[in-house]
């Protein structure tokens, strides 16, 4: 009999830590439990990718109207309804949420809906108060998104808030150049918002393709995003009728009569604890004055380590707060290892699955099997859609002699209803090797197109692989397979 109440606890029910437990609970004679405070699920399918994708796909559908009557179609221009939306969304996590537990009661894991700390590396403290003892530890608490160091900055939402608004705000000031940050200025544009968008650096998503996240760039502002670079926040707190006065010109934001009574006005419209009572006044980097219904910040990820009693057991943390582990997920305590955002290597929710099955294979199946981090394809949910693999144009040019295939044009669909949008398909290819280094596509539904790409890419496929392919013709993914020529090396 073991002297431990559990073979393998588990502190985190997201996708990795799901995937894990049941993995391990499938071995037979393998005793497991797993701990989650909030929502089974975690942050992919509660508080990110699913419930951000559903957002995506409503505020695609503002421009297809017009589009459709380009085509021939009598469409109107409709209305957006949040509270519809918004209830289905609800309905969709509650049913896969229960899709979860499920999962785990059928895989004969044993559930705590309760916060877990370690007390010594085999043993779980819950805030039940009950203590659990397990032969080994998995430490997937995952991440959560931070608030900038500003005064007031309580007052603005961050992206998990999102997903709990009763209503739309009318504008928004979202601040950050990175993906979510991005992403969410294309949905609620979509829908309807006002959107303005601050970054403190030259360019938005950073450590992307310089010339994908250029094109993207101004395709965001094309389409209306009030983009402003090199522009960060300096003060923010409640507007005030005073705000208003003057004619104001350059001012950003949104007029008084667009937001409503000052103060006390009701069209800040979060439910959240720290919803502000009315529109906020901002002042930028640039000298420039702005009143928002909200701010949201999307400045960063932390993990999930506060108040675990890692450190406490000799777990290692990084300088970010992360948990330290080798090729292995196994941290410097050998009953204790960790998985997904809560280690800060790769922060996707597929990689948090492999490195959890990675996990299995090597404490539980006697298969030392390391994580593999290398040429991990990727999506960008911004509109256009951003889809890469591998390296950038910029990271293969320092690492060796490279030929550059790129072409940019408009898309049939588009041109067709007299749309400016643009197009992006560029491979990196080894001018010794002749292996495809890099691919990146900027395009409606380039994430789609990425995945079957980044199969050829992991694979090792060279120009001449790419080039032996027969296209599918007419679309726009063809032209990753046409272009015989570069237009520059680097």
């Amino acid at each position: 009999m073991s002297d431990f109440d559990y073979d393998l606890f588990v502190i985190g029910g997201g996708s990795g830590g799901v995937r894990a437990a049941r993995m391990a609970a499938a071995e037979g004679d393998v005793k497991v439990a797993l701990a989650e405070e909030d929502r089974y699920g975690g942050t992919c399918v509660i508080r990110g990718c699913v419930p951000k994708k559903l957002m995506v796909f409503a505020s695609e559908y503002s421009g297809m109207p017009e589009e459709a009557r380009a085509y021939g179609w009598e469409i109107a221009d409709g209305t957006f309804d949040w509270a519809t939306f918004h209830g289905n969304l609800e309905k969709e996590l509650d049913r896969l949420e229960g899709v979860y537990k499920k999962l785990l009661d059928g895989s004969g894991v044993e559930r705590f809906e309760a916060r877990a700390k370690l007390r010594d590396p085999h043993t779980v403290e819950l805030s039940t108060g009950e203590v659990k003892t397990a032969k080994h530890i998995l430490i997937a608490s995952g991440g959560r998104p931070q608030r900038p160091d500003v005064p007031n900055a309580h007052l603005g939402m961050v992206s998990d808030d999102i997903f709990h608004l009763e209503k739309l705000p009318r504008s928004v000031l979202i601040i950050g150049g990175g993906y979510i940050a991005c992403e969410f200025a294309c949905i609620l544009h979509g829908l309807g918002v006002k959107v303005t968008q601050f970054y403190r650096g030259a360019q938005i998503l950073r450590g992307f393709d310089e010339e994908a996240r250029g094109l993207i760039s101004e395709a965001m502002q094309e389409r209306g995003i009030d983009l402003h670079v090199g522009t960060n926040i300096v003060e923010m707190r409640c507007a005030e009728k005073a705000d208003f006065e003057g004619d104001g010109d350059g001012r950003l934001g949104v007029s008084v009569q667009e937001v409503g009574d000052i103060p006390g006005d009701s069209s800040m419209t979060g439910e959240t604890e720290d919803e502000a009572e009315g529109p906020l006044w901002v002042k930028a980097t640039n000298g420039q004055e702005g009143i928002f219904d909200a701010v949201l910040f999307a400045t960063g990820r932390t993990p999930n380590t506060e108040d675990m009693g890692l450190e406490e057991c000799g777990v290692a943390l990084g300088n970010g707060g992360e948990v330290v582990v080798d090729e292995y997920s196994q941290t410097g305590v050998p009953s204790i290892y960790a998985i997904g955002d809560v280690t800060d290597r790769v922060n996707l929710t597929p990689v948090a699955i492999r490195e959890g099955m990675a996990f299995v294979e090597t404490v539980f199946k006697g298969n030392p099997t390391p994580v593999d981090h290398e040429l991990i394809p990727s999506a960008v949910f911004t509109q256009p859609e951003f889809g890469t693999v591998g390296l950038t144009e910029e990271q293969a040019a320092a690492q060796e002699a490279t030929e550059v295939y790129c072409t940019s044009f408009r898309a049939m669909q588009s041109a067709f209803a007299g749309k400016n949008d643009r197009v992006l398909m560029k491979l990196l290819v080894s001018k010794e090797t002749r292996k495809v280094l890099g691919c990146h596509i900027v395009a409606p539904g380039a994430g789609e197109m990425i995945q079957l790409a980044g199969i050829a890419v992991k694979m090792g496929a060279t120009k001449e692989d790419f080039d032996r392919t027969c296209a599918v013709h007419p679309t726009m993914s063809e032209e990753i397979v046409t272009m015989r020529q570069p237009v520059r090396t680097a």
